[in-house]
């Protein structure tokens, strides 16, 4: 099928990976394909970040996403966890920008409100609302919900994309003009021409 836009979605792991390929047509999403990459059994962080980068960026290469959507990570209280999320993260970052792909970060409650409509929703739950969103066969429900996870993080950038600028993170319209000042009309200038 020839679709308007392809977003890939990642949740970013040093143990398991999750990705998720979404098709839009017109408005509609539709399931391209979705998977894991499991880390667990290289012992060296390094090579388990060098590993990412490889497979997103032979994703990026095989479905030519038009945009990334990542999940962001969440505040923890163990430091050195949140560290190597972080790299594992910016490591898939750096190969979708390697191919020159924007990227969206989405926090998980957001990505968890969007599809679900209530952001303290398990994975569980996330992903039987993407079965039933995209029409998923469960024989196609993957093993890992980190591939779900990712696939919801796909869906979320599709429903923010989707909405008014206004909608998406101003609080105002004061706020608006400060976020977009290109878009606001100089009324002085208008009336001289």
């Amino acid at each position: 099928m020839d679709y308007d836009k392809i977003i890939i979605g990642i949740d970013p792991g040093t143990n398991v990976m999750g990705y998720g390929i979404l098709g839009i047509k017109g408005k509609t999403p539709a399931l391209i394909a979705m998977g894991v990459l499991k880390l667990d059994k290289m012992d060296d962080h390094y090579m388990r970040l060098h590993r990412i980068y490889e497979r997103v960026l032979s994703l990026v290469t095989q479905y030519l996403p038009d945009e990334m959507a990542i999940e962001a990570p969440f505040y923890g209280k163990n430091v050195q966890s949140m560290l190597k999320l972080g790299r594992a993260q910016g490591v898939a970052m750096a190969a979708a920008l390697a191919r020159q792909v924007p990227i969206h970060e989405y926090e998980p409650r957001k990505i968890k409100m969007a599809i679900t409509g209530n952001g303290g929703s398990s994975k569980q739950q996330v992903a039987a609302m993407l079965q039933r969103i995209l029409n998923i066969a469960p024989s196609e429900m993957p093993e890992f919900l980190d591939a779900t996870d990712a696939l919801a993080a796909a869906l979320c950038h599709h429903y923010e994309s989707g909405k008014p600028a206004f909608a998406r993170g101003a609080t105002s319209w004061k706020a608006f003009i400060a976020q977009h000042p290109a878009r606001v009309v100089d009324s002085e200038r208008h009336k001289k021409s």
